[in-house]
């Protein structure tokens, strides 16, 4: 399912129009008011509106709007590189996906936002470097009182997604995982509540809603 939206690499050609997978059309549609952005992680992308349900759209990939700009860099305080504690609202909702499900995850996260909740993002102020904040643990998965996975093929091999969901069970956070290809959930979350974002993205999305506002 990744391949259908993501594409880093190649820059997109903008003769026409740019298009998106739309998760809640689940089909590919033209961007509305396409914005250059770079992702959490450093990645050049593009944001906007689906035409037909109006919701976020997200296209990885490189194009002529983000111009020769290099991708940001990390926050230098004192001459040494360090990385700013991150200022969290209350009940923020951690989201945790796999590198190819990155345009998914952010299309996630911008409709979370939209609906009136904070989320944050896997590797958010990542630029792909090491930084070893105090006891290995980023303050985010101190501060966020909730996790949303991500669940996929990818995310399910991904070392860092594991670590982060046994982080949160191991703390008795509560986890819910958002189910974006038919697989089974790691066991020891097996009961954890899942919401099937790919037969029904707008039922599913509303239900994981209520299901964070209890």
């Amino acid at each position: 399912m990744a391949d259908e939206y993501y594409d880093q690499d190649d820059l997109i050609d903008e003769e026409d129009y740019i298009e998106a997978y739309c998760v809640r059309c689940r089909q590919t549609v033209e961007i509305i008011d396409p914005q250059p952005v770079w992702t959490r992680k450093g990645m050049p992308a593009t944001r906007g509106e689906c035409p037909t349900c109006g919701g976020s759209v997200f296209r990885m990939g490189k194009t002529n709007a983000h111009g020769d700009s290099p991708r940001p860099s990390r926050v230098e305080i004192g001459g040494s590189e360090k990385r700013k504690q991150p200022a969290l609202a209350q009940d923020t909702v951690y989201v945790v996906y796999a590198d190819g499900d990155e345009a998914i995850a952010q299309q996630l996260a911008d409709d979370l936002n939209k609906s009136g909740i904070a989320a944050w993002m896997h590797g958010q102020d990542e630029d792909g470097s090491t930084v070893a904040w105090a006891g290995n643990v980023h303050p985010a998965l101190k501060l966020c009182s909730r996790l949303i996975y991500v669940l996929s093929p990818e995310s399910l091999a991904a070392d860092d997604v594991t670590q982060t969901w046994q982080f949160f069970r191991e703390k008795r956070k509560p986890i819910v995982i958002a189910q974006i290809a038919m697989v089974e959930p790691p066991d020891p979350i097996r009961r954890s509540p899942r919401f099937d974002l790919v037969n029904d993205y707008r039922g599913a999305f509303r239900q994981m809603v209520q299901a964070l506002s209890r």
